[in-house]
């Protein structure tokens, strides 16, 4: 009898407007769900997806029988059962009612199209003893509210997913405890949202198992095309537009721009959660465009519908990042545990866990270290600073570097790219600086593709710290590594590539975390951007006839500069990591650098096109 009601509440559901999928797991007890329509997604058979006995979720007003319901309760077999027609536009509203005993912090059922995965619903342990948060995610990496709310184990919930079906693929997730909302705007604001990593092909309903330790059960899945079938509103917003107000090295604003059709139809109250509403009136306008301004960078903001229609949209906020002029000095002075990507000189690349700011310094013989340090290990999010572009001459990054723990990489020679010149636009250049293990120590390497051209034959052992120079000469093509050179010295690179394609640009740079079992924690210190060499400071140029700069030792403030010409003169004065700490329009032939710290600097001088430097040295 169970089976013959459950088939006629399928026949019922399936005359529901937009729907696309349902699953109440009706099945007889103990049935494995490959033998009812789920397919595997990957290879694993063990642990199998079943039914329990009589085990269903009953929540009032979503489904009027409980029946079963599928058990996640174990480390093994993932599925996944697809839909009549894969899905490419347009949003998906995917529900389910859930009921956790225990879990691990991992995702359990998502949505997809074979090999890629998106609107992740993952739950963790809440920080609070016997409660749990729910979050949503577009990748393997959870996310959650920065608040979440607690809620009870052993208790049924009805879970809605809103999917927009894109590459953006805004995602938003709220929890019920009861009651169904009637239209999306009705259903208050969610508990999490997110952005990006999307796909614009769903396919399929995944159910997977994560976790030993968790003990879940999932019943009754539904998914549609609008808000639990209801009738599609008149009103459509098509894809949003976003621009920089302004870009600077603060924070900015933006504004999004959301293209309409179907207005005039009906009255539609238009309400933010951030920012000014402006642009064309969708009640008394059939097309045109709703605008947001004054949003603040960072800041995602959802516009809400109300009236004939009742729903909302979610706008990614983009990224208001300035090009840093050069030379260009980051001694990561940010707060410690931040992310650095949330900081205004850096972007994020890709998705996952975030490099991070740790406190201290990183020491080297000629380097004063200030602010503080950035590390990470494994997968997760690189990190990509911009800078004015170079065509032309050579172009130097330098750091302070180490890798501290090698315990995640179990295979010798495992290797791994983690920093990178890139271009202007933010595409690698495949100038890549290397490194793997090589038994309980570690080597780095140069090369430009899928593989290191070379290896410095050097071993270091972990916390031992170097100071590692990539340098490229458009002039002949050459890719250049410095290890370990001496600060106020001239060295010779410790490898030398040559590209198979000469570089047009580079504008950008880049630190990559790769896999888990690569990438080693890393720990890295003062970052430099230059023109000039980082480390070779003993270089003189002679055109400028007669240039003479004393005293050299200075200790008493002020510097000389003349030449047999006696013209005018521009001066820039550079500390040893190629940051501009001076510069000055030289008329009477003397530069009072009293200002100065003791130390090892150079000195650039122009004079009629003309220029030369020169090593000087502040007592």
């Amino acid at each position: 009898m169970k089976k013959l009601y459950s088939l006629l509440l399928l026949a019922l559901t399936t005359v529901s407007f937009g729907q696309v999928f349902t699953d109440n797991f009706n099945y007889a007890d103990i049935s494995l769900l490959t033998d009812n329509g789920w397919a595997l997604t990957g290879t694993s058979v063990v642990e199998p997806i079943d039914v329990g006995t009589s085990n269903g979720l009953l929540y009032t007003g979503y489904n009027t029988t409980a029946g079963n319901a599928a058990r996640l309760d174990n480390n093994g077999q993932d599925l996944n059962k697809v839909f009549t027609t894969p899905v490419t536009t347009g949003t998906l509203y995917y529900s389910f009612l859930v009921n956790v005993a225990s879990g691990d912090a991992g995702y359990f059922t998502h949505l997809g199209n074979g090999t890629n995965f998106v609107a992740r619903v993952f739950v963790k342990p809440s920080a609070n003893a016997g409660k749990i948060n729910f979050g949503i995610s577009n990748t393997g990496t959870a996310s959650f509210a920065g608040v979440p709310t607690d809620f009870d184990i052993n208790t049924t919930y009805l879970i809605i997913v809103k999917y927009d079906v894109s590459t953006t693929g805004a995602a938003s997730i709220w929890v019920k405890a009861a009651g169904v909302p009637t239209t999306e705007a009705t259903a208050g604001a969610p508990e999490h949202s997110t952005s990006a990593s999307g796909q614009a092909n769903i396919a399929a309903v995944y159910l997977r198992q994560y976790a030993a330790t968790q003990n879940i059960t999932l019943d009754e899945i539904k998914v549609y095309s609008t808000w639990f079938g209801t009738t599609p509103c008149a009103l459509t917003l098509n894809a949003e537009s976003v621009a920089c107000d302004n870009i600077t090295p603060a924070i900015d604003t933006y504004t999004a721009t959301i293209p309409f059709t179907g207005g005039n139809t009906g009255t539609y109250n238009l309400a933010t959660n951030f920012g000014t509403i402006g642009g064309d009136n969708p009640s008394t306008t059939a097309t045109g465009n709703i605008t947001i301004s004054g949003i603040t960078e960072g800041v995602n903001v959802t516009l809400t519908v109300t009236g004939t229609c009742g729903f909302t949209k979610l706008v990614a906020a983009p990224v208001c990042k300035p090009v840093n002029p050069l030379p260009f000095s980051e001694s990561f002075p940010y707060t410690i545990g931040n992310s650095l990507n949330g900081e205004q000189k850096w972007t994020a690349v890709n998705t996952g866990d975030n490099i991070l700011i740790t406190t201290g310094n990183l020491t080297y013989t000629g380097i004063t270290s200030s602010g503080n340090s950035i590390t990470w290990v494994g997968i997760g999010a690189e990190s990509r600073t911009l800078f004015t572009d170079t065509t032309t001459g050579t172009i130097y990054a330098s750091f302070i570097a180490t890798a501290s723990d090698l315990a995640n990489i179990t295979t010798d020679l495992a290797n791994t790219y983690f920093a990178v010149f890139t271009d202007a636009t933010g595409a690698s250049t495949n100038a890549r600086v290397w490194i793997r293990k090589n038994g309980t120590q570690y080597q780095y390497g140069l090369g430009t593709g899928s593989t290191a051209t070379d290896w410095d034959a050097t071993l270091y052992n972990a916390n031992d710290i170097q100071y590692v120079v990539l340098g490229y000469d458009f002039s002949d093509n050459t890719l250049k590594l410095f290890i370990n050179p001496t600060v106020g010295g001239s060295a010779a690179p410790t490898i030398a590539v040559t590209p198979s394609a000469p570089y047009t640009s580079i504008g950008g740079f880049l630190f990559r975390q790769d896999t888990n079992t690569t990438t080693p924690t890393m720990i890295v210190d003062e970052l430099r951007v230059t023109l000039t060499p980082n480390f070779t400071l003993g270089l003189q140029s002679n055109t400028i006839a007669g240039l003479n700069v004393y005293p050299n030792p200075v200790s008493n403030g002020k510097l000389y500069i003349t030449s047999d010409s006696g013209a005018d003169k521009t001066v820039a004065i550079y500390d040893v990591l190629g940051k501009q700490v001076m510069a000055t329009a030289l008329t009477n032939d003397v530069v009072n650098v009293s200002a100065l710290n003791a130390g090892v600097y150079i000195v650039k001088v122009t004079e009629a096109g003309n220029t030369a430097t020169r090593k000087l040295v502040i007592r």
